[in-house]
């Protein structure tokens, strides 16, 4: 297969070769971004949740449900359509799925009630597992031999980059746009609609084959020579996330709890926190054994939960916005 492309290249004119690296380095970067957009949307929610509870009188139990709706059609989605895009082809699997994106994040402006808003977090989950699963094999398929890791890497930083730049921008919002709860969503529809026709006119890594329906079968398979290591740290890993869930979902009841003079911008802070600490880790730890990051994860995992505890029994809010564990570092596309 090399030898063919190979010498498909060695015929190609110099501005084909050179308009067709362009194009696929392009394409690179939609997927890249589109990987960012999503996660971004996932947690632009975070510091809107007190809004919802104060206009609705939703109660904590109600925000998790919200929370937990959007995180079980996610990971229902990556069971289901994970390989998907194998057969029908990236762009046409990534174009629908932010077709998607866009039509929740319309329901999320639109939301007034705690019903709709689950509902269009059970459209938002599963539109982000097809598009992570696609935007992930993109990327993959977009690996330059010159520049090896990249896509892996990329897959690995862009999702908590997007969910920093998320809740970044949604608390900015929350301070200083009208009608935030309306802002937010309305942006990243726009912003979903604009990719969504991009993506149409990116490099085409996948052709078509057979097998689609099939493929919507969850199947769950490990190789036998990796069982002993994913028992070991797959629990680790599940631990890690449910925290940054309980950040994500619970983050400003926290700041509340520890602080409730605190401005209603600063909810979100908690989880922006994390994800900035989470994003910078795995940049500067990129190269460290894998191992050696685990057990660093794992170990952080505990005094994290420590400092949650006390900053609510009297240390305050600095130590709640300190308790954010050491990622451990995935080695493929995060959820």
């Amino acid at each position: 297969m090399s030898d063919v492309v190979s010498g498909s290249a060695a015929h190609c004119p110099v501005g084909d070769r050179r308009a067709h690296g362009h194009n696929r380095a392009a394409s690179f970067g939609l997927d890249a971004s589109v990987l960012v957009a999503l996660l971004a949307a996932s947690s632009a929610p975070t510091p809107l949740y007190p809004l919802y509870q104060d206009q609705w009188g939703l109660s904590s139990l109600a925000v998790t449900v919200v929370f937990s709706a959007y995180a079980l059609a996610l990971l229902s989605a990556l069971l289901t359509t994970g390989t998907l895009s194998d057969h029908l082809g990236r762009r046409p699997v990534l174009a629908g799925a932010l077709g998607a994106q866009a039509v929740a994040m319309v329901l999320l402006a639109s939301a007034d009630d705690a019903v709709t808003l689950t509902a269009a977090r059970l459209l938002q989950g599963a539109a982000t597992g097809v598009a992570t699963s696609a935007a992930g094999a993109a990327l993959l398929d977009l690996e330059n031999p010159r520049r090896p890791g990249r896509s892996a890497l990329t897959n690995t930083i862009a999702p908590v980059v997007g969910m920093a730049a998320g809740v970044l921008t949604s608390t900015l919002l929350v301070r200083f746009a009208p009608s935030p709860t309306v802002t937010v969503h309305a942006l990243m529809a726009a912003l979903f609609a604009a990719q969504a026709i991009a993506v149409t006119f990116t490099t085409e890594t996948a052709g078509r084959r057979a097998g689609a329906l099939r493929s919507l079968r969850p199947r769950l398979a490990v190789p036998p020579a990796v069982r002993r290591t994913l028992l070991t740290t797959g629990t680790a890993v599940v631990a890690v996330w449910a925290l940054g869930g309980f950040y994500s979902s619970l983050g400003p009841a926290l700041v509340r709890l520890a602080a409730p003079d605190a401005p209603q911008a600063t909810l979100g802070t908690v989880f922006l926190t994390l994800s900035a600490a989470a994003t910078l880790t795995m940049w500067v730890l990129r190269r460290t054994d894998p191992l050696t990051t685990a057990i660093g994860g794992c170990m952080a995992v505990l005094p994290a939960a420590v400092l949650t505890l006390s900053g609510l029994h009297g240390v305050g809010l600095p130590a709640v916005r300190a308790a954010r564990p050491w990622p451990e570092r995935p080695s493929g596309p995060s959820p």
